[in-house]
């Protein structure tokens, strides 16, 4: 008798065990994963077309395309962020250029990285950007204001059924995470003292 629970014991244990694993390694795999998803879909509005453009594009004088802006702040952020233009009209093949604005209010120096995010999300694929400020992390020192860049290009293939498309950014404080390496803060700090 004691020996069918003892074996009923270590099956569950195994069986629990392997679960164990199996959920580790799907959570560990789940990043990669869903950007294969996401690649896949074209779900999230994540950009693929970043940096400087291999060709040149036709600009489509017949077609435009409402570009709107939008910054949002995480929680932690105190900053403030804001487009210079809320909403700009474009044409297809058509270099633009825009910017946000940024300030420190804080009276310590901070930095920042910009998350973008594109809606809908099928037209991620279309938007060019060849500069933008979240390619960088954003030193500001205290009280500091920044303009900051943003040159895109929608590409002439974005379909037609596409007539408005939203480029938002959230703003994340990182200066925590800068603070072994120090670098980019000590620079904020020389500058803004």
């Amino acid at each position: 008798m004691m020996n069918l629970r003892q074996q009923r014991n270590r099956s569950l244990l195994v069986k629990l065990l392997v679960s164990t694993v199996l959920m580790f390694g799907f959570g560990f795999l789940l990043v990669p994963l869903y950007d294969v998803f996401c690649d896949i879909t074209g779900l999230n509005g994540k950009l693929q077309n970043t940096g400087a453009l291999t060709q040149a594009y036709p600009i489509n004088q017949q077609r435009q395309v409402r570009v709107q802006f939008l910054a949002v702040n995480n929680e932690a952020m105190p900053w403030t962020l804001r487009p210079a233009r809320s909403e700009i009209s474009v044409h297809p093949g058509e270099m633009t250029q825009t910017a946000f604005m940024a300030v420190n209010p804080t009276n310590r120096p901070m930095v920042a990285q910009a998350i973008p995010s594109v809606a809908p999300s099928a037209a991620a694929k279309y938007l060019h950007k060849v500069n933008c400020f979240c390619f960088e992390q954003q030193p500001l020192g205290a009280g500091e204001e920044q303009e900051m860049p943003l040159v895109f290009m929608v590409d002439d293939e974005l379909p037609d059924y596409i007539q408005t498309i939203t480029l938002s950014y959230t703003l994340f404080d990182i200066t925590p995470e800068l603070r072994p390496a120090n670098d980019v803060v000590n620079s904020a700090t020389r500058s803004a003292l």
